[in-house]
């Protein structure tokens, strides 16, 4: 058998695997297994290397969802939102205890409820009004990361209850390290956890890491094959997600951290598996219909079937994402988007659009969103690359 390693990212839509000497893809047949798919398209290279040598990393079950309750919007619920989304989180929802009343109860099953506020020293944080909405509320596992002190009480009122380090130092600073770990772990856990997903491990002996982590932790080592300045961003769009992944020195909100990057998941904003929800989020942005024109279609395009079609939603999408980011929509980090020098393609994107296409979504953007004729490089990953660097090394 070779000694050599085997890549393989499972995705939501496409399979791909490197060997030293190339990479290359295959589009997923939903009616089989991934496992028998797998084998199907990709068997007599597996079976040449030794289970040592093969790695894998997937994104195809689309990201978890969270819920966060929190004291104030300055410390509590902005640190806890910075460490889940840096984990690959999707934040469905944000809560001020105080006005938890108000509140509605979310209807689809929330996979992490985190709950934080206070520091050390403080108590009594909590009450009844947090035991009342927590009991209609259905989730899977919830996590406390606030005031020591009140953890004893909340074990004995909440079920499961796990609890961890604060994530508020007692100079309101951020302690990110467990809280984020523990996400990353449930991340990784939903994935193996997955019956088509345990089948993988048949054919390694290596662990299975989410693809959007292992992306995240090839950025420091992008310049190696990409000519890419600093700083910039990353756009991975493919079927079930859209992925960004940024330099912290493009957050508005300074956080101190020690991670040099981060990376936002957007669950609702893929082009195959969560092509409704990207639709959704198009119809109800209130310059899309301006882009539309831009690209000479209506919005026909959306109930149409076609290599057209596809590519206008992977279009929309970067401009969606874009949106997202800016201070045009203030429900997540705002990011110095003048300040970037490139911004990097990777994923089911670069098989659909080519440059051109994907520059003139960027240049509109920046033109109707910030106002400016601001101009950043766009670098292209169409080998899929980026994954590579870095999965070998975790």
């Amino acid at each position: 058998m070779s000694q050599e390693k085997l890549l393989i990212d499972v995705g939501s839509t496409y399979f791909k695997i490197s060997t030293t000497s190339n990479i290359e893809q295959h589009r997923r047949d939903f009616n089989k297994e991934i496992f028998d798919d797998l084998i199907y398209k990709c068997g007599k290279t597996i079976h040449s290397y030794s289970k040592d040598n093969i790695y894998i990393c997937s994104s195809a079950n689309g990201g978890l969802s969270t819920l966060i309750i929190g004291l104030t919007h300055s410390f509590s619920l902005k640190y806890a939102k910075n460490i889940a989304f840096n984990s690959g989180i999707n934040i469905i929802e944000t809560i001020i205890y105080q006005d938890i009343k108000e509140y509605s109860i979310p209807s689809d099953l929330i996979d992490v409820v985190i709950i934080v506020g206070g520091i050390d020293s403080t108590s009594d944080v909590f009450g009844n009004e947090l035991y009342s909405y927590l009991e209609k509320l259905n989730y899977s596992n919830i996590v406390f990361v606030g005031a020591q002190k009140d953890s004893p009480t909340l074990v004995k009122k909440i079920k499961n209850l796990v609890v961890l380090p604060n994530i508020i130092d007692d100079k309101l600073h951020i302690v990110e390290e467990n809280l984020k770990e523990y996400l990353t772990n449930l991340y990784q856990a939903d994935i193996v956890a997955k019956e088509e997903i345990k089948h993988l491990y048949e054919i390694t002996s290596n662990q299975i890491y989410s693809t959007p982590y292992i992306v995240n932790k090839t950025l420091a080592l992008i310049d190696t094959k990409f000519s890419v300045v600093d700083p910039f961003i990353l756009i991975d769009i493919g079927g079930a997600t859209t992925d960004i992944h940024y330099s912290k020195d493009l957050v508005d909100d300074n956080i101190v951290t020690k991670n040099e990057y981060d990376r936002l998941v957007f669950k609702k904003l893929g082009t195959y598996k969560s092509k409704e929800s990207l639709i959704f989020s198009a119809k109800n942005n209130e310059f899309v219909y301006e882009l539309l024109a831009h690209l000479k279609v209506t919005e026909n395009i959306f109930e149409q079937q076609s290599e057209k079609a596809l590519r206008v939603l992977m279009q929309l999408a970067i401009f969606l994402v874009l949106c997202k980011m800016s201070h045009y929509k203030k429900t997540y980090i705002n990011l110095k988007l003048l300040s970037i020098n490139s911004i990097v393609l990777t994923g089911g994107v670069t098989k659909v659009l080519n440059k051109d296409e994907i520059e003139d979504i960027i240049s509109f953007f920046y033109k109707k969103i910030l106002n400016s004729n601001h101009n950043p490089v766009t670098v292209m990953d169409n080998n899929y690359d980026i994954w590579t660097l870095a999965i070998t090394n975790k």
